[in-house]
């Protein structure tokens, strides 16, 4: 069966501070460039909106002053860069000419919505699509006193650059906190984590015969909590196999008198075997075998006792 695979905790803990961040910084980074969009828009039509009456009320006033001199009081309107005004007469659908404004401009610069608005009487504001790709914004208005309809189309290029500079910087601003939650992720991580490696370190040790290893005191209490826990166990696992250890030891000592005198009877028995009968020497024989073995098996205690006490060295060959 295939071993799976995990994650370090470190990398999950930094991954989990760099994603939140991330997800934070584009919901604010959105919520904040859809409200300064539309913050934007809104002043620029307001604004458009002022603009495009005001130059209406002007060419009511000039055509009050001279009823024939339209075509000149819309070329002196004061209109954008790259935008322009145009003036339906009141027979514009009946084929009537538009004037317009700015020379390289008719109107089929401007969407139909915006002129059969303004023929109809009319006011209107639309934002479409110019012929070069950029976006415009048209009012539409209707001149009552002389019948004539009035569009002005102001260019949103510079709201737009506006616009795309807040997304940039939205997006740097959202990348930023992420760069400092992982940062600040992983280096907590570590922090956190360092008390569990030098815990691994001290098991480690004591598994591999260094029963004195222990855990130094943390300045944080929680982790100072789990330094003296392990501690306590280690000194707990220490006096076991001490205990152990020296049980042992004191075991073989102990068994070592008893079978060297029952070694030396058998011996002399042995010596004097033909004396005995043939079922005799038969018992005496397993009797001699099994003290022996348990000779044997007591010495290799004794050896051991010493190996794990470190009074003798151990030779694996």
């Amino acid at each position: 069966m295939a071993r799976r695979r995990f994650t370090r905790l470190s990398t999950r803990v930094t991954l989990f501070f760099g994603v939140m961040a991330l997800i934070g910084g584009i919901a604010l980074a959105f919520a904040t460039f859809f409200f300064a969009r539309n913050s934007l828009l809104d002043q620029r039509i307001v604004a458009a909106q002022r603009t495009a009456i005001d130059h209406g009320l002007d060419l009511r006033s000039a055509l009050d002053r001279d009823p024939d001199g339209l075509v000149f009081a819309v070329q002196d309107l004061d209109t954008e860069t790259d935008g322009f005004a145009i003036v339906l007469p009141s027979d514009f659908n009946d084929g009537g000419r538009a004037i317009v404004s700015r020379t390289g401009f008719s109107t089929a610069d401007v969407p139909e919505s915006l002129l059969d608005a303004a023929a109809a009487g009319e006011y209107v504001q639309q934002i479409y699509e110019g012929d070069d790709g950029s976006p415009m914004l048209g009012s539409a208005l209707h001149i009552r006193a002389f019948e004539l309809g009035f569009i002005e189309t102001f260019p949103l290029a510079a709201t737009e650059n506006t616009l795309r500079a807040l997304a940039t910087a939205f997006i740097g601003g959202a990348a930023l906190p992420t760069i400092f939650a992982t940062f600040f992720g992983w280096s907590t991580s570590r922090q956190l984590l360092r008390p569990i490696a030098r815990v691994a370190d001290a098991a480690e040790k004591i598994a591999s015969g260094k029963l004195d290893a222990r855990l130094e005191e943390e300045s944080d209490p929680d982790l100072n909590r789990l330094a003296g826990s392990f501690n306590d166990m280690a000194d707990a696992v220490q006096e076991r196999i001490e205990r152990e250890q020296r049980f042992a030891s004191d075991v073989s000592h102990e068994l070592r008198s008893p079978i060297t005198a029952l070694t030396a009877a058998v011996e002399v028995l042995d010596a004097r075997r033909t004396d005995l009968p043939e079922r005799t020497q038969q018992a005496l024989d397993v009797v001699v075998s099994q003290v022996r073995r348990f000779d044997d098996m007591v010495i290799d205690l004794l050896e051991l006792s010493r190996l794990e006490a470190g009074a003798q060295d151990l030779h694996p060959e």
